[in-house]
């Protein structure tokens, strides 16, 4: 799937940059210049380029409230928001489904609640993952769950927390993720719905976070060696 934006000189009315942007971003993909975006001065030095800017991001988060809306319009559903990094994420698109379900014939009632995960340390992932929180998932028997993730490595995480909900038998779960990772330890794992597709970079910016730093940045950047170094911990 192709989305195409053109960014206008709006004195001049001439077109100045036209790109073409997949869902599946290839791994030579340069990104975006850092000049050509504001970001945080405290980051300044820190990051290596813009990988998916803002407003595409919140575009492509509309169009997948649309798939969820038709996918399981006229359900109850529980949407279960993994944090922390996918708070912003999860607001923005039960926002848009909201106003969808407003407008439609087709009525979602929503609840939300959260659960918090732990897999990484630094920028590497660790091998047993901590699900911090949580502890009424017995209230999700029965219920339509939709878990709201904000990336999907080698989705190791992700079939863990699912097989722990799973447990207390639910009607349906659907999993919707911001972003997959393509990693060279795939387990199989693609979510229901995703933004895009990535390469095996780490991110940061949109609430995700290297060590609770850059969750502030509106943009989906990749963070240089620099920026590693100061954050460690």
């Amino acid at each position: 799937m192709l989305i195409l934006y053109q960014l206008h000189n709006v004195k001049h009315h001439e077109v100045f940059l036209t790109v073409l942007f997949d869902i599946q971003i290839s791994d030579n993909w340069p990104g975006y210049s850092l000049d050509l975006f504001t970001y945080p001065q405290h980051y300044y030095g820190d990051l290596e380029y813009v990988l998916i800017p803002h407003g595409i991001i919140v575009d492509r988060t509309e169009r997948l409230a649309k798939d969820i809306m038709q996918d399981i319009g006229d359900n109850d559903i529980v949407v279960l928001c993994v944090l922390k990094g996918g708070y912003k994420f999860c607001a923005d698109l039960v926002e848009h489904i909201k106003n969808l379900s407003r407008n439609s014939e087709r009525f979602i009632s929503m609840k939300v609640d959260f659960v918090r995960l732990k897999s990484y340390h630094n920028d590497q992932s660790m091998q047993d993952m901590q699900i911090i929180g949580g502890d009424d998932l017995s209230k999700l028997t029965g219920k339509n769950v939709l878990i709201v993730e904000d990336i999907v490595g080698t989705g190791r995480t992700m079939k863990v927390l699912l097989n722990n909900i799973e447990k207390y038998k639910p009607k349906m779960i659907k999993v919707a993720s911001l972003l997959v990772k393509r990693t060279s330890r795939p387990d199989g794992y693609r979510p229901d719905y995703y933004g895009f597709e990535i390469p095996d970079l780490f991110v940061v910016g949109y609430a995700l976070d290297y060590n609770e730093h850059f969750r502030d940045l509106n943009h989906i950047c990749v963070i240089n060696d620099h920026g590693k170094t100061k954050y460690r911990v």
